[in-house]
């Protein structure tokens, strides 16, 4: 029976198939090719993520007083930000990393454990080239599209708020309540019509919640 279950376990192992980066080799490719004719500003906030963030249509103008860098590709996970630092984040020099992500990694299958291990893994690479870099989690928020996920999300926020308050130069900004109704279930207001992503009422909301952790110029 032992050996059956091994089996079983081995070949569930072997089954499983690569993460694929190769899918955002396009979008890596347009940001390098961007750069190249128009350079980022060196020592500015980079804000990475999934589409939360490449959305962000109004990043610069919600920031003025902060030079800001998108570096947004919709449906990433944790692992891709670290997959395409040397490409995307780490050219850039950043002087604070603002990163949103972690809902599609659990929409994967992901367990909460995993993705925090993930974003654990994140840290040390950053911390391994730009060692004076802070970097910001922005805790995922609640939504009726991903509402079955709900408890996943919640456990990943909290073990990274823990971990932030133990570790120099990495902050947590809590998000999770303010897209919350009076009835306790995620407010479709501050949501486009997919009820996933924000409208410009949501945007407003998060853009109040993490200016004050960005430095002053």
């Amino acid at each position: 029976m032992k050996c059956a279950i091994a089996f079983l376990l081995a070949a569930a192992v072997h089954a499983a198939e690569p993460h694929n980066f190769a899918k955002w080799e396009k979008d890596i490719a347009a940001f390098e090719a961007a750069d190249k004719t128009n350079p980022p500003p060196q020592n500015a906030i980079l804000f990475i993520g999934s589409s939360g963030i490449r959305l962000w249509k109004t990043l610069a103008e919600d920031f003025p007083d902060h030079r800001v860098i998108n570096r947004g590709f919709g449906g990433s996970q944790i692992i891709d930000a670290s997959h395409f630092a040397e490409r995307i984040i780490f050219p850039c020099k950043p002087k604070m990393i603002v990163l949103r992500s972690g809902s599609n990694d659990l929409k994967s299958g992901k367990s909460a454990e995993q993705v925090f291990a993930d974003f654990r893994a994140f840290v040390d690479k950053v911390r391994k080239a730009l060692p004076q870099t802070k970097i910001v989690f922005v805790s995922m928020n609640p939504t009726p599209a991903r509402w079955n996920q709900h408890d996943r999300e919640v456990a990943v926020n909290t073990a990274v708020a823990a971990f932030a308050k133990r570790t120099s130069r990495v902050k947590y900004i809590e998000t999770h309540d303010h897209y919350l109704g009076p009835d306790g279930q995620p407010r479709a207001d501050v949501l486009i019509a997919d009820k996933l992503h924000f409208n410009a009422e949501g945007y407003k909301i998060l853009t109040k919640l993490i200016r004050p952790y960005l430095p002053k110029e």
